[in-house]
Protein backbone atom coordinates (compact mmCIF):
# COMPACT_ATOMS: atom_id res chain seq x y z
CA UNK A 1 0.00 0.00 0.00
CA UNK A 2 0.94 3.70 -0.29
CA UNK A 3 2.19 6.12 2.40
CA UNK A 4 -0.84 8.54 3.85
CA UNK A 5 1.04 11.19 2.39
CA UNK A 6 0.43 9.88 -1.41
CA UNK A 7 -0.03 13.54 -2.79
CA UNK A 8 -3.35 12.89 -4.35
CA UNK A 9 -6.68 13.27 -3.35
CA UNK A 10 -8.93 9.74 -1.90
CA UNK A 11 -11.72 8.02 -2.32
CA UNK A 12 -15.34 9.79 -1.76
CA UNK A 13 -17.46 6.60 -0.10
CA UNK A 14 -21.23 7.48 -0.12
CA UNK A 15 -23.66 4.84 1.61
CA UNK A 16 -27.32 4.48 1.52
CA UNK A 17 -27.97 3.72 5.17
CA UNK A 18 -28.95 0.80 7.00
CA UNK A 19 -25.50 -0.69 6.30
CA UNK A 20 -24.49 -3.92 8.23
CA UNK A 21 -22.21 -3.87 11.23
CA UNK A 22 -22.30 -6.89 12.88
CA UNK A 23 -21.76 -9.61 10.72
CA UNK A 24 -19.88 -9.42 7.15
CA UNK A 25 -20.12 -5.80 6.92
CA UNK A 26 -19.49 -5.73 3.51
CA UNK A 27 -19.74 -2.12 2.97
CA UNK A 28 -17.40 -0.60 5.81
CA UNK A 29 -14.82 -3.30 5.40
CA UNK A 30 -14.75 -1.67 1.90
CA UNK A 31 -13.93 1.64 3.41
CA UNK A 32 -11.21 0.40 5.35
CA UNK A 33 -9.64 -1.55 2.56
CA UNK A 34 -9.80 1.33 0.57
CA UNK A 35 -7.37 3.33 2.94
CA UNK A 36 -3.94 3.71 2.38
CA UNK A 37 -2.51 1.85 5.57
CA UNK A 38 -3.52 -1.80 6.98
CA UNK A 39 -4.46 -0.59 10.29
CA UNK A 40 -6.18 2.83 9.39
CA UNK A 41 -7.23 5.18 12.42
CA UNK A 42 -10.72 6.26 11.82
CA UNK A 43 -12.66 9.32 12.80
CA UNK A 44 -16.43 8.96 13.39
CA UNK A 45 -18.51 12.42 13.34
CA UNK A 46 -21.85 12.08 14.62
CA UNK A 47 -23.17 15.70 14.48
CA UNK A 48 -26.02 14.70 12.26
CA UNK A 49 -26.89 12.38 14.87
CA UNK A 50 -29.71 13.08 17.68
CA UNK A 51 -28.56 9.79 19.38
CA UNK A 52 -24.70 10.04 19.48
CA UNK A 53 -23.92 8.36 22.96
CA UNK A 54 -26.02 5.51 21.15
CA UNK A 55 -24.41 5.57 17.55
CA UNK A 56 -21.12 6.30 18.79
CA UNK A 57 -20.13 2.99 20.26
CA UNK A 58 -21.62 0.74 17.37
CA UNK A 59 -19.52 2.18 14.92
CA UNK A 60 -16.32 2.23 17.26
CA UNK A 61 -16.60 -1.38 18.07
CA UNK A 62 -17.46 -2.58 14.04
CA UNK A 63 -14.43 -0.13 12.87
CA UNK A 64 -12.35 -1.85 15.69
CA UNK A 65 -13.22 -5.15 14.39
CA UNK A 66 -12.20 -4.08 10.91
CA UNK A 67 -8.80 -3.53 11.74
CA UNK A 68 -8.88 0.16 12.64
CA UNK A 69 -5.98 0.52 15.23
CA UNK A 70 -7.37 3.50 16.39
CA UNK A 71 -11.45 5.14 16.56
CA UNK A 72 -11.93 8.57 17.50
CA UNK A 73 -15.54 9.05 18.02
CA UNK A 74 -17.01 12.93 17.93
CA UNK A 75 -20.19 14.40 18.63
CA UNK A 76 -19.10 17.53 17.12
CA UNK A 77 -22.66 18.92 17.83
CA UNK A 78 -22.18 22.60 18.08
CA UNK A 79 -19.87 24.66 15.96
CA UNK A 80 -17.52 25.78 19.13
CA UNK A 81 -17.02 22.04 19.16
CA UNK A 82 -15.94 22.10 15.30
CA UNK A 83 -13.63 25.18 16.20
CA UNK A 84 -11.46 22.90 18.75
CA UNK A 85 -7.93 21.89 18.03
CA UNK A 86 -8.65 18.92 19.73
CA UNK A 87 -11.14 17.51 17.10
CA UNK A 88 -8.94 18.75 14.08
CA UNK A 89 -6.04 17.17 15.61
CA UNK A 90 -8.01 13.57 15.35
CA UNK A 91 -9.03 14.34 11.42
CA UNK A 92 -5.38 15.58 10.87
CA UNK A 93 -4.49 11.78 12.35
CA UNK A 94 -6.85 9.82 10.68
CA UNK A 95 -7.09 7.77 6.95
CA UNK A 96 -10.69 7.72 7.35
CA UNK A 97 -13.78 10.08 7.92
CA UNK A 98 -16.64 8.83 8.84
CA UNK A 99 -20.11 11.10 8.89
CA UNK A 100 -22.95 9.11 10.30
CA UNK A 101 -26.75 9.19 9.43
CA UNK A 102 -29.38 12.00 11.27
CA UNK A 103 -30.10 15.61 9.76
CA UNK A 104 -28.03 16.56 6.78
CA UNK A 105 -29.20 20.38 7.96
CA UNK A 106 -27.89 19.89 11.44
CA UNK A 107 -24.30 18.56 10.16
CA UNK A 108 -24.18 21.62 7.24
CA UNK A 109 -24.77 23.81 10.13
CA UNK A 110 -22.48 22.90 12.15
CA UNK A 111 -19.29 22.23 9.98
CA UNK A 112 -20.04 24.97 7.42
CA UNK A 113 -17.15 27.35 7.61
CA UNK A 114 -15.52 25.88 10.41
CA UNK A 115 -11.85 24.70 11.17
CA UNK A 116 -12.72 21.04 11.52
CA UNK A 117 -14.26 21.03 7.81
CA UNK A 118 -11.02 22.67 6.44
CA UNK A 119 -9.22 20.33 7.87
CA UNK A 120 -11.44 17.27 7.09
CA UNK A 121 -11.25 18.65 3.28
CA UNK A 122 -7.45 18.84 3.51
CA UNK A 123 -7.49 14.74 4.85
CA UNK A 124 -9.01 14.17 1.76
CA UNK A 125 -7.17 15.48 -0.77
CA UNK A 126 -3.96 14.47 0.80
CA UNK A 127 -5.29 10.80 -0.03
CA UNK A 128 -7.78 10.01 3.01
CA UNK A 129 -11.26 8.28 2.64
CA UNK A 130 -14.21 10.63 3.41
CA UNK A 131 -17.48 8.50 3.50
CA UNK A 132 -21.24 9.14 4.67
CA UNK A 133 -24.01 7.08 5.42
CA UNK A 134 -27.42 8.48 4.64
CA UNK A 135 -27.45 12.04 5.92
CA UNK A 136 -23.79 12.40 6.34
CA UNK A 137 -24.28 10.67 2.07
CA UNK A 138 -26.41 13.54 1.38
CA UNK A 139 -23.90 15.98 2.57
CA UNK A 140 -20.96 15.00 0.93
CA UNK A 141 -21.74 16.56 -2.49
CA UNK A 142 -21.60 20.48 -3.36
CA UNK A 143 -25.80 20.34 -3.20
CA UNK A 144 -27.71 18.20 -1.17
CA UNK A 145 -31.69 17.38 -0.99
CA UNK A 146 -32.89 17.65 2.73
CA UNK A 147 -36.20 17.36 2.08
CA UNK A 148 -39.41 16.21 -0.16
CA UNK A 149 -41.96 14.38 -0.09
CA UNK A 150 -41.35 10.77 -1.64
CA UNK A 151 -44.89 9.74 -2.61
CA UNK A 152 -45.29 12.40 -4.98
CA UNK A 153 -42.16 14.58 -5.68
CA UNK A 154 -42.59 15.40 -9.24
CA UNK A 155 -44.20 18.37 -8.19
CA UNK A 156 -42.43 22.12 -8.69
CA UNK A 157 -40.85 22.90 -5.94
CA UNK A 158 -41.78 19.58 -3.91
CA UNK A 159 -37.67 18.65 -3.40
CA UNK A 160 -35.83 21.28 -1.05
CA UNK A 161 -31.70 21.64 -2.15
CA UNK A 162 -29.14 23.56 -0.23
CA UNK A 163 -25.46 23.47 -0.29
CA UNK A 164 -23.78 20.50 0.80
CA UNK A 165 -20.05 20.04 2.37
CA UNK A 166 -18.64 20.36 -1.38
CA UNK A 167 -16.77 17.06 -1.41
CA UNK A 168 -18.34 16.30 -5.00
CA UNK A 169 -19.65 18.28 -7.74
CA UNK A 170 -21.82 17.47 -10.22
CA UNK A 171 -23.31 14.32 -8.10
CA UNK A 172 -27.01 14.80 -6.42
CA UNK A 173 -26.91 11.90 -3.55
CA UNK A 174 -30.28 9.87 -2.29
CA UNK A 175 -30.44 7.70 0.58
CA UNK A 176 -33.03 4.99 1.58
CA UNK A 177 -33.61 5.49 -2.15
CA UNK A 178 -35.61 1.92 -2.75
CA UNK A 179 -36.75 0.85 -0.12
CA UNK A 180 -38.51 4.40 0.52
CA UNK A 181 -39.62 4.99 -3.17
CA UNK A 182 -37.73 8.15 -3.84
CA UNK A 183 -37.78 7.92 -8.09
CA UNK A 184 -39.23 10.84 -8.33
CA UNK A 185 -37.37 13.08 -5.90
CA UNK A 186 -34.37 12.48 -8.65
CA UNK A 187 -36.82 12.61 -11.21
CA UNK A 188 -37.60 16.39 -10.11
CA UNK A 189 -34.19 17.05 -9.59
CA UNK A 190 -33.28 16.10 -12.90
CA UNK A 191 -35.66 18.52 -14.26
CA UNK A 192 -34.18 21.25 -13.16
CA UNK A 193 -30.93 20.36 -12.76
CA UNK A 194 -30.09 18.39 -16.09
CA UNK A 195 -26.82 18.40 -15.75
CA UNK A 196 -26.27 17.05 -12.60
CA UNK A 197 -26.44 12.87 -12.29
CA UNK A 198 -28.76 11.66 -9.43
CA UNK A 199 -27.15 9.18 -7.25
CA UNK A 200 -29.90 6.96 -5.40
CA UNK A 201 -28.49 4.55 -3.05
CA UNK A 202 -30.24 2.02 -1.47
CA UNK A 203 -29.54 0.36 2.02
CA UNK A 204 -26.18 -1.08 2.59
CA UNK A 205 -25.13 -0.02 -0.33
CA UNK A 206 -22.38 2.54 -1.44
CA UNK A 207 -20.94 4.47 -4.35
CA UNK A 208 -17.45 4.65 -4.11
CA UNK A 209 -16.07 7.92 -6.29
CA UNK A 210 -12.31 7.26 -7.53
CA UNK A 211 -9.71 9.88 -7.30
CA UNK A 212 -10.16 9.42 -11.40
CA UNK A 213 -14.05 10.59 -10.81
CA UNK A 214 -14.92 7.39 -11.73
CA UNK A 215 -18.10 5.68 -9.92
CA UNK A 216 -17.91 2.03 -8.49
CA UNK A 217 -20.86 0.53 -6.57
CA UNK A 218 -19.75 -1.56 -3.39
CA UNK A 219 -22.33 -3.94 -1.32
CA UNK A 220 -25.32 -5.81 -1.91
CA UNK A 221 -27.59 -3.47 -2.58
CA UNK A 222 -28.20 -1.08 -5.42
CA UNK A 223 -27.11 2.24 -6.45
CA UNK A 224 -29.47 3.75 -9.32
CA UNK A 225 -28.45 6.49 -11.40
CA UNK A 226 -30.94 9.01 -12.53
CA UNK A 227 -29.33 10.50 -15.97
CA UNK A 228 -31.10 13.92 -17.73
CA UNK A 229 -28.31 15.49 -19.13
CA UNK A 230 -30.23 14.42 -22.57
CA UNK A 231 -33.39 15.68 -21.16
CA UNK A 232 -35.92 15.87 -24.42
CA UNK A 233 -38.38 18.55 -22.87
CA UNK A 234 -39.86 19.37 -19.53
CA UNK A 235 -42.66 21.70 -18.62
CA UNK A 236 -41.49 23.02 -15.07
CA UNK A 237 -39.88 27.17 -16.36
CA UNK A 238 -43.40 26.85 -16.88
CA UNK A 239 -45.34 26.25 -14.29
CA UNK A 240 -46.54 27.80 -10.98
CA UNK A 241 -45.23 26.22 -7.32
CA UNK A 242 -47.28 22.83 -6.99
CA UNK A 243 -47.66 22.30 -10.54
CA UNK A 244 -47.17 18.48 -12.18
CA UNK A 245 -43.95 18.06 -13.79
CA UNK A 246 -43.56 16.37 -17.24
CA UNK A 247 -40.08 15.01 -18.25
CA UNK A 248 -39.15 13.24 -21.13
CA UNK A 249 -36.24 10.91 -21.85
CA UNK A 250 -34.39 10.37 -18.57
CA UNK A 251 -31.73 7.22 -18.51
CA UNK A 252 -31.40 5.20 -15.72
CA UNK A 253 -29.51 2.52 -14.98
CA UNK A 254 -29.33 0.26 -11.97
CA UNK A 255 -25.54 -0.47 -10.69
CA UNK A 256 -24.48 -3.72 -8.40
CA UNK A 257 -21.28 -4.40 -6.53
CA UNK A 258 -18.36 -4.04 -8.82
CA UNK A 259 -20.06 -2.09 -11.60
CA UNK A 260 -19.70 0.89 -12.68
CA UNK A 261 -20.11 4.58 -14.20
CA UNK A 262 -17.87 7.05 -16.46
CA UNK A 263 -19.70 10.21 -15.36
CA UNK A 264 -18.03 12.51 -18.25
CA UNK A 265 -19.06 10.15 -20.96
CA UNK A 266 -21.99 9.26 -19.21
CA UNK A 267 -21.14 5.34 -20.08
CA UNK A 268 -21.92 2.35 -17.68
CA UNK A 269 -19.06 0.35 -17.20
CA UNK A 270 -18.60 -3.85 -16.44
CA UNK A 271 -16.55 -4.96 -13.57
CA UNK A 272 -13.65 -5.78 -15.49
CA UNK A 273 -13.65 -1.94 -16.95
CA UNK A 274 -13.67 -0.65 -13.06
CA UNK A 275 -10.81 -3.11 -12.58
CA UNK A 276 -9.33 -1.57 -15.53
CA UNK A 277 -9.43 1.58 -15.11
CA UNK A 278 -8.80 1.42 -11.08
CA UNK A 279 -5.30 0.06 -12.30
CA UNK A 280 -4.56 2.77 -14.47
CA UNK A 281 -4.97 5.52 -12.31
CA UNK A 282 -3.03 3.67 -9.84
CA UNK A 283 0.06 2.92 -12.07
CA UNK A 284 -0.28 5.99 -14.70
Amino acid sequence: MTSRSSGRRGYLVAVGGAEDRTSESNVLSRIVALASVDNPEVTVIATASGIPDEVLPAYEAVFTRLGASRVHCLPVSTREDAASKKVVQAVEASDIVFFTGGDQLRLTYVLGGSSLLSAIRQRFLSGGVIAGTSAGAMALSTTMIYNGNAADALRKGAVNMSSGLGFVDGLIIDTHFLERGRFTRLMEVGATNPNDLGVGLGEDAAVIVHPNGMLEAAGPGHVILIDSRDLALSNVAELSIGGAVAISNVVMHALISGHGFDVGARNYLTPAEVKARANQAMNP
